[in-house]
């Protein structure tokens, strides 16, 4: 028997899978998901920008079923549905009878949030750290909720679910405090912290984040220091206490206003089961913690609004709570506010899809801006001037660009993944920068108005001539401009060798996007490293 629900919204949810569809079929990689998707043809214990999990599983895909858009994004499709299947579970455990109803209304509430239609359909880490960390928290609910000595596995299970989290994002650490303060808050629960379950818990989270580990080891802990570079160890001394404010506005706006209202009054029913009031208590107590910290970062630091990403998933079943009718099966309450939400959500997700795969919108209104949806538009006719322009030289010449976005997206339109960045910021092509590979090796060498070819890129060839420019439009309209310079003998031994180096030539920004003179201090700043995802 079908749900009321599904009955009534079948229209809006089969809208919703089609814009995803569309997206995930029909957009280029972000360059982020190129980025990612070419750690993955370099297989690393871990890599600078994030942990490896999510490279691991694109190297996976990539080697059996080729490189395309579907193969890329086919995670995304898998984590979804491991995810609505826990959400079933979930829903049925607290509703009961009227577990099918909640559960329909929980998939369009995740569907229509801009943060979970985007961060769930893109190939970035964060799909799998969502689907992680709520079944790890899960885990956590059920070991609290039930008899210890029968749920000491589920301990284990979550344990390991945030370890695999940690492999995921870094970002899995506040989870990981929201849980430690979740136990401090209950006087039953407290007794864990002289356990040794717990930390026999703990320890292996840790032991399955060891390739991380190791790998920073082997690197004087380079990924860990840049995530304390951007954090707590920023350089700014004055507080900023618009930090918190902005943090707070971005994160309702991207959650959904409306989700925010309603998060309050979830807050406020209560739950008769045991499970219930335990998954309300540990859900809100994630939210609070997470939100908190990253607020009181937001005072030193820049903090993006997605790294609260993981205090929002258990929310979701409790949330649509609210419409459900407590004494008749087949009624919505409050159905003008669902509808307002629902309704404001779909245009949002129309409007996204449109943006990543058919124009930028930003594109409409000023011809410069939004450099990083720009970057999406164009590669495979891009790819083809490059390969004409490489049919020049008397070998297969080394292809490189001034930023990892580009070499990302050019290894991905071509399948190439020997596409090296060299640029004046710190990201993971530093690392597989092998001078004595490169060096006398002729090149071509592409930038754009975001990030140029400056006099230290052509310094670093001994012959380079007049660039060429290829300009890409999307329905008529210019999006951005390429360069592309040819290069003779490229100079990669002695001064170039170390692009980690602050006396590497091209270290003259922190960031790429412009040329000069000035050279890093040391150390790495909080704005060195690469991709924000």
């Amino acid at each position: 028997m079908l749900s009321p629900i599904l009955r009534r919204y079948w229209p809006l949810l089969t809208l919703l899978l089609g814009l995803r569809l569309i997206f995930w079929l029909g957009a280029f990689p972000n360059p982020d998901e190129a980025y990612y998707w070419l750690w993955g043809q370099h297989p690393d214990w871990s890599y600078f920008d994030h942990p490896p999990f999510h490279a691991w599983v694109q190297g996976a895909f990539a080697a059996v079923l080729g490189r395309s858009h579907f193969v890329l994004r086919l995670p995304n499709l898998i984590t979804t549905g491991l995810l609505f299947w826990l959400y079933w579970v979930i829903c049925h455990q607290l509703y009961g009878r009227q577990g099918r109803n909640a559960f329909w209304l929980t998939v369009l509430l995740v569907l229509t949030s801009p943060l979970f239609f985007l961060f769930l359909a893109m190939a970035w880490h964060d799909h799998w750290l969502v689907w992680f960390g709520t079944a790890g928290s899960y885990c956590l609910v059920r070991f609290l909720s039930g008899d210890r000595a029968k749920s000491v596995p589920w301990l284990y299970g979550a344990g390991l679910l945030i370890g695999l989290a940690g492999l995921s994002k870094y970002v899995a650490l506040f989870l990981g405090l929201g849980w430690l303060v979740a136990i401090a808050s209950h006087q039953r629960w407290r007794s864990l912290f002289w356990s040794g379950h717990l930390y026999g818990a703990i320890g292996l989270a840790l032991l399955v984040m060891a390739p991380v580990f190791w790998w920073n080891a082997q690197h004087e802990w380079i990924s860990f220091q840049f995530y304390l570079g951007r954090s707590v160890q920023t350089e700014a001394q004055a507080i900023n206490w618009f930090g918190p404010i902005g943090f707070g506005l971005l994160s309702a706006l991207i959650f959904g206003p409306v989700r925010v209202w309603l998060t309050g009054q979830a807050a406020t029913r209560g739950f008769t089961s045991r499970f219930g009031a335990t998954y309300q208590r540990v859900a809100f107590i994630i939210l609070g913690t997470s939100s908190i910290l990253l607020a009181a970062l937001s005072l030193k630091a820049p903090v993006l609004y997605y790294w609260n990403i993981l205090a929002y998933p258990l929310l979701l079943p409790l949330l649509a709570g609210n419409f459900l009718s407590a004494h008749r099966l087949h009624e919505v309450r409050d159905r003008r506010l669902l509808h307002t939400t629902l309704g404001l959500g779909t245009v949002v997700a129309a409007l996204l899809v449109i943006h990543y795969t058919f124009m930028p919108l930003s594109a409409l209104v000023a011809e410069t801006g939004d450099d990083d949806t720009r970057m999406v538009y164009g590669w495979p006719a891009t790819a083809e001037f490059i390969k004409r322009e490489a049919a020049a030289f008397s070998e297969q010449p080394l292809l490189l660009t001034t930023d990892y976005r580009s070499a990302a997206a050019l290894a991905y339109v071509l399948n190439d993944p020997s596409v090296l960045a060299i640029s004046g910021r710190i990201d993971q092509f530093d690392f597989w920068y092998d001078p004595a590979a490169l060096d006398g090796r002729q090149a071509l060498l592409v930038g754009d108005d975001w990030h140029p070819i400056c006099p230290a890129h052509l310094a670093m060839f001994k012959l380079a001539a007049s660039p060429s420019t290829f300009p890409v439009h999307q329905l008529g309209r210019l999006i951005k401009q390429y360069i592309v310079v040819r290069g003779e003998q490229f100079q990669a031994q002695g001064a170039t060798a170390e692009p980690l180096s602050p006396d590497y030539p091209l270290a003259f920004t922190t960031d790429g996007e412009q040329c000069g003179s000035d050279r890093p201090t040391g150390g790495l700043s909080s704005q060195s490293g690469s991709s924000e995802k």
